[in-house]
């Protein structure tokens, strides 16, 4: 994992970037992901484009089969538009997970710029153009974000950042929805997915802290993703939800410098381990996620839920429908 201070060189000295797009599935959601590469492939995109769908699968499966399944879902969409490569279907070669599937992804584009799109999500139209044009506008620039659209079930809430700039002061203070990994694009040469992420949890905010470190984000405040939120498990796997917190807690200490920001952080542990049922846990974390910050909404919530007032799924359930998390 590298972060580098210069972007890298134009392929043949061309005005455009050339980009390419790392999509990881386990073939779970076949549909969805139908819909995530016809997206990706009708993007306006003057510069050569290039499609990697990686494939982490399943420890039952062999790899081959793992890719010959997702082959065959796919088969309806893969036709590229003229002028473009075919997308590539390949097995995830590094650690098992979705940060060594997307380093496996990264590692086979030559592309100037990389992007993500997660398997469930869909790029809307004008994503791309819009990120490369603010991206290459500005110059040493080396990673871009945008706005999102959640959906969950019937709902649509947009996300705005409020701002064409993203600081890591400012992803220390609120983890930004927006700043999500199906609106990530960077320059390849610069950054490298952490695959010591327990259970990929928090990989794309440490990606996301690291870069803004080196360089401020650029950030387009439209919503040009669609973030389906209904279609994953993530929410509710409280184990490696802590798991990922207290490995971002031990990675960035500066993330407990900020009163807001440690305190809604000890917030969400209060309320993870009070949806495991740990009543312990759950009320020093919400007493420290008080002192921290008094009226962090998260501690007296994660104190409803350990004493049974109302349950985690169910208060997941209704931020979710309000377009946000815990």
């Amino acid at each position: 994992m590298t972060e580098a201070a210069v972007p890298g060189a134009r392929r043949g000295g061309a005005s455009v970037p050339s980009v390419g797009v790392v999509i990881v599935t386990r073939g779970r959601r076949p549909r969805l992901l139908r819909a995530a590469v016809r997206a990706v492939l009708t993007q306006e995109h003057p510069g050569d484009l290039e499609l990697v769908i990686v494939v982490d699968h399943d420890p039952r499966d062999t790899p081959g089969d793992a890719v010959a399944r997702v082959t065959a879902q796919l088969a309806p969409v893969l036709a590229s538009p003229p002028g473009r490569p075919r997308p590539r279907i390949l097995s995830n070669r590094r650690t098992p997970g979705l940060p060594g599937a997307r380093n496996t992804g990264i590692a086979a584009l030559g592309t100037d710029l990389v992007a993500f799109c997660d398997d469930d999500d869909e790029w809307l139209p004008g994503k791309l153009r819009a990120q490369v044009a603010a991206l290459t506008a500005r110059p040493g620039a080396l990673f871009a974000s945008c706005a999102i659209e959640v959906e969950y079930g019937a709902r649509r809430s947009v996300r705005l950042a409020g701002t064409d700039t993203i600081t890591a002061a400012a992803l220390r203070r609120s983890r930004m929805v927006m700043v999500h990994s199906s609106t990530f694009l960077f320059r390849r040469s610069a950054f490298r997915v952490d695959e010591s992420a327990p259970g990929g949890q928090n990989e794309d905010w440490d990606l996301a802290l690291r870069a803004a470190a080196v360089r401020p984000i650029v950030h387009v405040d439209r919503p040009l993703v669609r973030v389906r939120w209904g279609g994953s498990d993530y929410a509710t796997r409280w184990a490696d939800r802590i798991a990922g917190l207290e490995w971002m807690l031990a990675r960035h200490a500066e993330l407990a410098v900020d009163p807001r920001g440690a305190a809604r952080i000890y917030g969400q542990l209060a309320f993870l381990h009070a949806a495991l049922g740990n009543r312990a846990h759950a009320c020093r974390w919400a007493w420290r996620a008080a002192a921290t910050r008094p009226g962090e909404p998260r501690a007296p919530l994660a104190l409803a839920v350990a004493a049974g007032l109302i349950s985690a799924h169910r208060v997941v359930n209704l931020l979710h429908a309000r377009g946000h998390g815990v």
